[in-house]
């Protein structure tokens, strides 16, 4: 079993800065109480605020995947459709 890095990256679009906001932080209890969540932590980019950053770690790439899966996050994918102008997932390894 390896552990899984992710950075997570939602951009809203103007004027939906708000309700992206709390539906990230809606998700988050519900994703920290998940079987291999080990971290699950929302950002605000401070230079860039339409910009949110989750930092996360798995215990492994079945944990993430079943996280992919989950009710929470699929309710919130679709909740969130209109309002989002740019996500990106990306799995990192950490080097040092």
């Amino acid at each position: 079993m390896s552990e899984i890095a992710v950075v997570a990256i939602s951009v809203a679009k103007p004027g939906y800065e708000e309700q992206l906001r709390e539906a990230l932080e809606g998700i988050v209890g519900p994703t920290r109480n998940e079987q291999g969540a080990l971290q699950y932590d929302l950002h605000r980019d401070v230079q860039e605020p339409r910009r949110f950053v989750f930092v996360e770690r798995w215990e492994s790439q079945e944990a993430l995947a079943a996280h992919a899966k989950s009710a929470h996050i699929e309710a919130y994918g679709k909740a969130v459709a209109d309002w989002v102008e740019h996500a990106e997932i990306r799995v990192v390894s950490k080097i040092a």
